[in-house]
C-alpha cells in the first residue's frame, strides 16, 4: 500500500497540473501555463527521485536508477525550454532547439541507462535503426524542414527510437520482468507523442487534438519511466 501510495500521489497531482497547463496554454497564456508545466514536470522528478532514492532499491545492483533520474531532470528541463518559445518570440527557434537538446541529453542519459542491461543489443540497434529511418523518411516527405531542424530531428528522432527499441528488447530479454515492461510501455509512449508533436509543429495545420495527444502521451510517458525504478531489482 505504501508503494502505490509513493507512486500515485506526485502521478495525480502531476496529471492534474499537465491537464490545467494544456487549458491555460490553449488560452494562449504563456507565462502561467510554463508555471504550470514546470510544476508538472517536477511532479515525475519527485517520482523518480523516490523510487531512486528510497528502500525499494536496496536490491538493485545496477545504475538505471541513477541514470533515469538524471534523465527525468533532463526532460523538465525540455520541457521548461519548450514552452518558453511563446513567451520569448523573437528567440522561439532558439529556445526550441535548446528544448530539443535538453530532451536529447535526456535520452542519452536513458540509453546509458539501459545499455548495461541488454541481452540483445545488436538486434535492438538494427530494429530501431531501422524503424528510425523509416519515420525520418515520412516526415521529410511530408513536409520541408529548415535544415538546423533536420539535423536535430535525424539525430533526436534516432535517440528515441534507439531508447524504445533498446527498452523493448531488454523486455523480452527479461522474461517480461516488471521494471522492464513498465520502462518499455514509457518509452512507447514518448516516441509516438514526439511523432505527433513533429507533425503538429511542423505540418501545414496545427490541430489542439493533437496537443492534447502529444502532451499527455509524453507526461504518461515520463510517469512510466519513473515509475519504473520502484521494481528495479
Amino acid at each position: 500500500m505504501t508503494l502505490l501510495l509513493y507512486i500515485l500521489i506526485p502521478s495525480i497531482i502531476g496529471i492534474i497540473l499537465q491537464g490545467t497547463f494544456i487549458a491555460v496554454e490553449h488560452k494562449e497564456k504563456y507565462v502561467p501555463a510554463v508555471i504550470l508545466k514546470g510544476a508538472a514536470s517536477v511532479m515525475f522528478c519527485i517520482l523518480g527521485y523516490i523510487g531512486y532514492s528510497t528502500h525499494f532499491l536496496e536490491n538493485c545492483d545496477s545504475s538505471l536508477p541513477k541514470f533515469v533520474f538524471l534523465g527525468l531532470l533532463f526532460g523538465a528541463l525540455g520541457d521548461i525550454l519548450l514552452n518558453l518559445r511563446f513567451v520569448f518570440e523573437k528567440a522561439g527557434q532558439k529556445i526550441f532547439l535548446a528544448g530539443i537538446a535538453a530532451f536529447l541529453t535526456g535520452h542519452i542519459l536513458y540509453l546509458v541507462a539501459l545499455i548495461p542491461l541488454s541481452d540483445s543489443l545488436l538486434i535492438s540497434c538494427i530494429c530501431g535503426i531501422i524503424v528510425a529511418a523509416v519515420i525520418l523518411t515520412v516526415i521529410f516527405k511530408s513536409f520541408e524542414v529548415k535544415p538546423a531542424f533536420k539535423i536535430f530531428g535525424i539525430v533526436y528522432i534516432g535517440a528515441v527510437v534507439l531508447m524504445t527499441a533498446i527498452a523493448i528488447g531488454n523486455c523480452i530479454t527479461s522474461g517480461f520482468e516488471r521494471s522492464a515492461i513498465i520502462y518499455a510501455a514509457g518509452a512507447i509512449l514518448f516516441t509516438i507523442s514526439d511523432v505527433v508533436l513533429i507533425f503538429n509543429t511542423f505540418g501545414p495545420t496545427t490541430k489542439f487534438s493533437l496537443r492534447i495527444t502529444n502532451l499527455s502521451l509524453y507526461y504518461f510517458g515520463q510517469l512510466l519511466i519513473a515509475s519504473c525504478l520502484f521494481f528495479c531489482r
